[in-house]
């Protein structure tokens, strides 16, 4: 089998088109088909950003519909369903603030919030696992943290969310939080008191994406292990006992999204595999293809769709 691990889409369904038939698949009229021997994975992330969210989501989801992909949730479809849900105090778990108005913009725009259109959508992100454990690898959008997986596993119905589970992973600094932010999210660690960082959209923050895959990354200065650029050389802080004792606890090669690459792709280590090259502003829509036969990970096994 060779699984092909498809990045970020983030509603350019035109590009997701464009790499699909740069990989082979023929649509039959209900769905793209894979080649033989062939699955699609989608690494979540399909909306935000783009201006074709619907059109993405059909692609994706008629693929899953008719047995021709499978498919892991990213933090944009979890961040949707909770700007979508309120608690039982009536407030939305995804606070409708300015700046999570603007990231939801796109989707909301297409959608139009809380139209029979919307919920259709937000019910469809539910059957989305939150990670893929098969027999040859992972698929998790973000991080493969064992410690966060155990917390909720319990909560999960066959890895997916269940209305129970958005409820408790929505409430702010409790386990399973910090649980879901890690699996969707990524570790972040926060800065030295003074730091900032600008990120991409131009909000300013005080803590920056870790490096999960880089040994010893708890040791390591913060110049070496964080998404952040011209920060002097100094050490990780306000780390919790599970952070410091992190570790990967499996020997299956872990394909991830999420962290907005760019230039030409390259593993990241000897496990570790992201295909997100950000796509979802002026990058490239990429893929991996994963022969379970030939397990070894290599450059040479990315397909990028250059239009």
């Amino acid at each position: 089998m060779i699984y092909d691990i498809i990045g970020d889409i983030h509603g350019h369904a035109d590009k997701l088109a464009g790499l699909l038939d740069k990989l082979g698949y023929i649509h039959d009229g209900i769905s793209h088909i894979a080649p033989h021997g062939h699955q699609a994975i989608f690494m979540g992330d399909f909306i935000d950003r783009g201006n074709q969210q619907l059109a993405t989501l059909q692609i994706v989801f008629d693929m899953l519909d008719n047995n021709q992909a499978l498919a892991v949730m990213g933090n944009h479809e979890y961040n949707a369903i909770c700007y979508a849900t309120q608690n039982d105090h009536g407030t939305y778990l995804r606070l409708h603030t300015d700046n999570n108005n603007f990231q939801h913009k796109a989707f909301i725009d297409e959608t139009g919030f809380d139209s029979d259109l919307h919920r259709y959508w937000i019910n469809r992100f539910y059957e989305l696992p939150l990670w893929l454990e098969l027999d040859d690898c992972i698929c998790v959008h973000a991080c493969y943290d064992k410690h966060s997986m155990d917390i909720l596993t319990p909560l999960l119905d066959n890895n997916r969310l269940t209305c129970h589970a958005i409820q408790l992973t929505g409430k702010k600094d409790t386990k399973p939080y910090y649980a879901i932010e890690h699996v969707l999210k990524g570790i972040e660690s926060p800065l030295p008191d003074g730091l900032t960082m600008t990120d991409k959209t131009g909000i300013v923050r005080t803590q920056a994406r870790v490096k999960w895959w880089v040994d010893d990354w708890q040791h390591q200065s913060i110049d070496k292990t964080l998404f952040a650029n011209n920060l002097p050389k100094i050490y990780l802080n306000d780390l919790s006992d599970e952070l410091l004792a992190f570790g990967i606890t499996t020997d299956k090669p872990i394909f991830i999204g999420h962290y907005w690459l760019h230039d030409k792709p390259t593993i990241l280590s000897d496990k570790v595999v992201c295909i997100d090259y950000s796509a979802g502003k002026d990058g490239h829509l990429t893929a991996y293809q994963f022969d379970t036969k030939n397990p070894t990970l290599d450059d040479d096994n990315f397909v990028q769709f250059i239009g």
